[in-house]
């Protein structure tokens, strides 16, 4: 069985109270955007304010509820997944997940597109492409000639 994606993150310290404050931040903004009046924007800013002071405490709170049931077996695997989704957040996104290799099988691991990388750019760089050794341009022996501004 696949599972499907989920279309919103969940977050660990989400609840009601934060619910609240987000929505009426953004009907505030809403309204500042309509309206385009300064007491709009000074209530969008207070609500903005509070929204992230209830943020802050409902993480706060969640994480002294962690630290209290980390010695409990009944939540282990739940704080080993918010944590999973804490290291997720945090890590940047660099390189590539996957690419074709030379001889197309699909390389996942760093390692293998590092290696991948290295012996493409070894065969672009080392290669020598045919020609005919036709010169197109007369080949002029000395010192270059002195291009003046009343030439051009």
């Amino acid at each position: 069985m696949t599972k499907v994606p989920r279309r919103h993150k969940e977050t660990w310290w989400w609840n009601e109270e934060v619910a609240e404050a987000v929505t009426e931040k953004k009907i505030k903004y809403g309204k500042w955007k309509k309206e385009n009046t300064k007491e709009a924007r000074i209530e969008y800013k207070k609500s903005r304010k509070n929204a992230k002071r209830v943020i802050s405490s409902a993480k706060e709170k969640k994480q002294k509820e962690c630290a209290n049931d980390l010695n409990d077996c009944e939540y282990q695997n739940e704080i080993f997944r918010m944590g999973k989704q804490m290291v997720k957040e945090r890590q940047d996104i660099t390189g590539l997940n996957c690419m074709k290799g030379a001889s197309g099988k699909v390389i996942v691991d760093d390692k293998g597109i590092k290696d991948s990388r290295k012996e493409y750019m070894e065969k672009l760089l080392n290669e020598e492409n045919e020609w005919d050794h036709k010169l197109l341009a007369e080949v002029k022996e000395g010192p270059a000639d002195c291009t003046r501004m009343a030439k051009v």
